[in-house]
């Protein structure tokens, strides 16, 4: 059984090298943004994300067996059950074959239909988006049968080899963008199909290195009828859970798309990207944090598990809030010298986005436990009865003709009620103390928000923009965040641990220093 001290280290470790894989990935990721927007333009731009987005709702389905798989390989990794563990592999490869067929047949007729039908878009684009819709449809069904070796992987916390293999999956995203420069032939379906490509690589490259590492990666045909009954159940309400989440995040976009336009997709897909990059720093924190949780409920550790929940949710919104209110001081600037043209619509996108995923922050450490203990029937109806509102929600608003901005504000406001859902379900499925949260979660992170927040918005910066102004503005507003972290966000107990981790690295290259 690992101490506390174990896990804080195994957390720190695999965070860091995850936020060194996240720095090259973010710069070559964004950079690539912006050859793919100059070289699609706007209208394909919004095309692609629109017709990526149908195919994303299919992850109504495996988003549910995702969360299944995950949950189950880790508990029994985390009981040293490699037996069990290797028929829960594959199961879920049975299972995702099966499901992979079953979604190929639906997307080829009701998804050319709607495409063909529904969205609105140039009518010559329309062939090049179906064909969009065929490779996005093709990527998908890769990326599901990639699921089982991403999650024996992310369960033995061995997150050096998501660093390695996102570097390699992102310079292919490079290189891809170039040829869209270089080929004379229609981008937009050149583009789809070798973003398929790049997919079926990194699936490769994945599934030869579980089998060389990881034992229960190994594949046999397993029918254990049980394992089946229990998964099933379990996926069947992740999957009315999961499966609305997705339908509001897509239906959201479809709802866009009929009241704006493909421009208005295009500036939501760069929002999106933007928020991708951001939070990836705290999913990062968050990925290395998750199987933990898990292991510690499955070893009987409850308490531990509250521990660990509590300063993920914390540690996480501290996070994100200094990345996110330098951004939000400079915005217009770092939007212009990454695009150059820039949608409307986009400026607000990206900043309430970045406020909605403030709130997920909170939301996944939660979750996490809920899954973990694997009673989530009631938890999964709340969700769906809250997203359900959501969405007639944003269609009400914008058929009264409200700004398509309406739209994230109303999912901000909904994401809290999903947090105060959780909140429940927490303390009835495993005894999650609600008081604790309040006391050392939320309050400091309201007060944290207020303080560093209002200083931001009304600080009076210069009028001109430029790399050495926005530079400036951006140490003054992170180093001014830090504090208020620092004095009214963490306790006396988290500014001795930080301290002594910070002694400890200095004595370290002193002594380094000293031995040269």
């Amino acid at each position: 059984m690992s101490t506390s001290s174990d896990a804080n280290k195994r957390i720190a470790k695999n965070t860091l090298l995850l936020y060194v894989r996240q720095i090259l990935v973010m710069a070559v990721s964004l950079y690539t943004v912006r050859i793919v927007l100059e070289a699609l333009g706007e209208v394909d731009y919004g095309i692609y994300n629109v017709v990526g987005g149908f195919v994303s709702m299919f992850n109504i389905i495996s988003g549910s067996v995702t969360v299944a798989i995950s949950r189950y390989l880790t508990i029994e990794i985390g009981r040293n059950n490699l037996k069990r563990a290797r028929e829960i592999f594959s199961t879920s490869i049975i299972v995702l074959l099966a499901i992979a067929v079953l979604l190929w047949l639906v997307a080829e007729t009701a998804g050319v239909w709607f495409v063909d039908t529904k969205m609105v878009m140039p009518p010559e684009r329309l062939f090049s988006a179906i064909w969009v819709l065929r490779f996005s449809l093709l990527a998908f069904v890769i990326n599901l049968l990639s699921v089982p070796y991403n999650a024996v992987i992310i369960a033995h916390e061995k997150m050096s080899v998501f660093a390695r293999i996102s570097i390699l999956e992102v310079m292919l995203k490079l290189l891809v963008a170039y040829a869209l420069c270089m080929s004379p032939t229609d981008k937009l379906m050149l583009y789809a199909c070798l973003t398929t490509l790049v997919a079926l690589i990194v699936r490769m490259v994945y599934g030869i290195y579980c089998k060389r590492h990881f034992e229960e990666s190994h594949f046999a045909f397993v029918f254990d009828k049980s394992l089946l009954r229990s998964m099933t159940s379990f996926t069947g309400w992740s999957f009315v859970g999961g499966g609305i989440a997705v339908l509001k995040d897509q239906g959201c976009n479809l709802l866009l798309n009929l009241f704006g336009g493909p421009v208005v997709n295009a500036a939501r897909g760069i929002a999106m990207q933007v928020n991708t990059g951001v939070f990836s720093f705290v999913s990062n924190f968050m990925m290395a944090s998750n199987p933990l949780i898990t292991k510690n409920y499955a070893q009987g550790n409850v308490e531990a598990m509250h521990k660990l929940i509590l300063r993920t949710q914390k540690f996480g919104f501290f996070i994100l809030l200094i990345l996110l209110l330098p951004l939000y001081a400079g915005i217009e600037y770092v939007l212009q010298l990454w695009l150059v043209t820039v949608p409307a619509h986009t400026v607000n996108f990206v900043i309430l986005i970045l406020l909605y995923t403030l709130l997920e922050c909170l939301v996944t450490p939660v979750c996490t436990g809920v899954i973990a203990q694997g009673e989530i029937k009631a938890y999964e109806i709340n969700l769906t009865i809250i997203y359900l509102v959501n969405i007639a929600a944003v269609y009400a608003c914008l058929k009264i003709g409200m700004a398509v901005e309406t739209v994230f504000v109303l999912n901000i406001i909904f994401k809290a009620f999903v947090l105060i859902a959780l909140l429940w379900q927490s303390k009835k499925k495993y005894a999650f103390s609600i008081k604790p949260f309040l006391r050392e979660v939320l309050m400091p992170c309201l007060l944290v928000f207020v303080l560093s927040g209002t200083a931001t918005h009304l600080a009076p910066w210069p009028a001109t923009e430029g790399f050495g102004v926005f530079a400036m503005k951006t140490l003054t507003i992170m180093s001014y965040t830090a504090l208020i972290i620092l004095f009214a966000g963490m306790t006396k107990n988290e500014k001795r641990f930080l301290s002594e981790v910070l002694k400890k690295k200095v004595l370290s290259r002193i002594r380094l220093h000293n031995y040269k």
